[in-house]
């Protein structure tokens, strides 16, 4: 059994949430060869594809093709422009399942680069991995990004909040994941009323 190598930071969706989809008919195989062949289209680098089923050892990301692993989840990871990618799903009961919805995200996020709108960034910049190992050690805590004590008031915790956003909104020049991490502060500050 192969260890699925789920991307630090991303939610996992509870087993017992998980739901069977009978939407899709695709064989496992066909969702990961989709899944190769749309990858290719966006000019990816190299992937990979990562299952907690047992992998072939001539092609690393096929699984064999009875794959029923108790963890259904799939995670695809790819390198491109010098940056890392992943995107996850872990929603459905079933293996294939999971990997079809990972196609399918990179085709519509494909398509939707060739649109001509313009954006601030790529349409696969929510799927960047962030530069480091350890992610989360790095973050700072919830109440130095509000600039306030870790026993601030409500209140203070508010104004503060209030204070950081004018700075950090996207409208007014701020990054989205600045505004995210000040909301995110807020709301960890503020989870006891």
């Amino acid at each position: 059994m192969s260890a699925l190598d789920w991307p630090a930071g991303f939610d996992r969706t509870p087993a017992k949430e998980r739901t069977r989809n009978n939407r899709y008919e695709a064989t496992l195989r066909q969702s990961i060869d989709d899944l190769g062949d749309e990858l290719a289209r966006v000019g990816v680098d190299d992937w990979r594809l990562s299952t907690g089923a047992q992998h072939q050892t001539r092609n690393p990301n096929l699984p064999y093709a009875d794959a029923n692993p108790d963890d259904p989840g799939a995670v695809v990871r790819w390198s491109m422009d010098g940056e890392q990618y992943a995107v996850a799903c872990d929603a459905y009961s079933r293996l294939r399942d999971n990997v079809r919805t990972l196609y399918l995200y990179v085709r519509e996020k494909r398509k939707m680069e060739q649109r001509p709108v313009r954006t601030g960034e790529s349409e696969f910049a929510n799927a960047r991995l962030p530069s480091g190992d350890d992610v989360v050690a790095t973050e700072p805590a919830p109440h130095e990004v509000l600039e306030v004590t870790p026993d601030a008031d409500p209140e203070a915790v508010r104004a503060a909040y209030r204070e950081r956003v004018k700075e950090v909104h996207p409208d007014r020049g701020g990054s989205t994941e600045a505004f995210q991490r000040v909301r995110s502060a807020k709301e960890v500050l503020l989870d006891g009323e």
